[in-house]
């Protein structure tokens, strides 16, 4: 009798580690979906590939701009004013002056302007912030952007939205719970197999 419970109760473990293994492994694979079809998209549009050193050459903060969002169907609460700045570096890859831009988004958003905040009501705030972001560009002189070296984009970015290390960092995640499943069903199949040949024998 206290046999069959053991049994019982061993089988019911195995189900519910097999039941694990298959949730993780089902996760992972919603992951790396999601991963494909958001990150990876904007990784490979990217031209700006290579890293370089700039040089600063200007940053002016000129009047007030009007940022509008490039979505169809925008309405008047995606318009917001806030000072332009506008940064001018020496590409030491090729000693041309260029505009810097932040991100890849920054240049989709307003190619006019090196630095567009996000949606805020306190104009102050946004005021302050790019004042202290040109003043760090005066600052320090020289760092570090990146460039198209395919030549398609002559301007520069300082930042990229999602660098090799941010990729791979994604991709870590899933990995990682793909393979604790996989080790879970391969543990409970190997426990299996070890039980039935016990019995056998």
């Amino acid at each position: 009798m206290l046999g069959k419970k053991l049994v019982t109760a061993q089988k019911r473990g195995e189900t519910r580690a097999l039941c694990l293994g298959l949730g993780m492994v089902a996760c992972s694979m919603m992951m790396y979906f999601f991963i494909g079809i958001t990150i990876v998209p904007f990784y490979t549009k990217s031209v700006w590939t290579t890293e370089t050193v700039c040089k600063l050459l200007k940053a002016n903060i000129k009047d007030q701009e009007v940022l509008c969002s490039n979505s169809e169907g925008s309405e008047d609460e995606d318009i917001f004013p806030y000072p332009c700045l506008q940064v001018w570096v020496n590409l030491t890859a090729s000693g041309q002056e260029v505009m810097l831009y932040q991100t890849e988004d920054t240049l989709e958003r307003n190619p006019k302007c090196s630095y567009v905040p996000g949606k805020s009501e306190n104009s102050k705030e946004v005021k302050a912030r790019i004042e202290t972001i040109a003043s760090n560009f005066r600052k320090y002189q020289t760092f570090p952007c990146y460039y198209d070296p395919g030549g398609t984009q002559t301007n520069v970015i300082l930042s990229r939205l999602y660098p090799p290390k941010g990729l791979l960092f994604a991709f870590l995640w899933p990995t990682l719970l793909f393979t604790g499943g996989c080790l879970i069903i391969v543990l409970v199949k190997i426990s299996q197999y070890v039980s039935v040949l016990s019995a056998w024998q």
